[in-house]
């Protein structure tokens, strides 16, 4: 086979959660130009609907299903109607996430347990659920998007409960590559450093001391873009990664590095 073909995803089925903007639509897009279908999981149906009329621009189908990926229940009902329009799932990318710059001592608790749902627990959950299709298929590429603040800590902001919480998506990724590698399903995880997105570009374009201090320690001296994320979804997402498992992916602009 070219190895070019090896990244090609003709017909596969994909959802991406937290797919209707940003680093989500992206990778959706990458996806969809890949040959892929698409399924953009998201709370906001509205955009989220928006998002998929763009991706069928790609020549690709592409629905919008409104999900809360901290429900079970929900997540489950998105799991019967993909398989009902699709009949199979091959890709799934956890990517929903929240972050909050608040002191340990000065966090509310419902604080601290809302983005342990949203960026960790939500990863188990569709994980389990898409996981069990997955067993069946005996196939699937699960793309967890975990964070550089999962193995470094950030300054000069506190954020305590976002680290954790992407820690926690780093070793679950790790332990379902292993549980899974029999079933023939890869997990990976993508940990970006600080990306420019519609919810970041406020910090960027305000010039704020804390900004200097994030691009004075990264080596690129810039933001990174969603786009930058494109290429690696697609990889991990293809047969272009068959013997790549339980990955962590650093794209940070050698932040972590130094």
């Amino acid at each position: 086979m070219n190895v070019m073909e090896r990244f090609q995803l003709q017909n596969a089925v994909a959802i991406v959660t937290g797919g209707a903007r940003g680093l989500g639509k992206a990778m959706a897009t990458a996806l969809a130009q890949a040959g892929a279908h698409i399924v953009i999981a998201d709370k906001d149906l509205a955009e989220a609907r928006t998002t998929a009329h763009d991706l069928q621009h790609e020549g690709q189908e592409a629905i919008a299903i409104q999900v809360d990926v901290t429900q079970e229940a929900q997540i489950e009902q998105l799991v019967v109607q993909v398989m009902d329009k699709f009949g199979k799932i091959d890709v799934l990318v956890n990517n929903a996430g929240i972050a909050l710059h608040v002191k340990l001592e000065d966090m509310e608790a419902q604080d601290w347990f809302n983005i342990m749902n949203v960026n960790l627990n939500s990863v188990f959950l569709m994980s389990k659920a898409v996981g069990r299709i997955m067993i069946q298929q005996q196939r699937g590429s699960i793309i967890n998007i975990s964070s550089m603040s999962g193995i470094i800590v950030n300054t000069p902001q506190c954020q305590a409960a976002y680290n954790t919480s992407k820690a926690g998506v780093i070793m679950l990724t790790k332990s379902l590559a292993v549980e899974w590698a029999q079933h023939h399903i890869r997990v990976n995880t993508i940990a970006p450093g600080y990306m420019k997105t519609e919810l970041t570009r406020p910090f960027f374009e305000g010039n704020s001391t804390m900004v200097q201090q994030w691009l004075d320690a990264t080596p690129m001296k810039r933001p990174g873009t969603p786009d930058e994320l494109a290429g690696i979804a697609v990889y991990l997402a293809s047969d272009a990664s068959s013997f790549a498992t339980g990955g962590v992916f650093v794209i940070d602009g050698g932040y972590s590095v130094i």
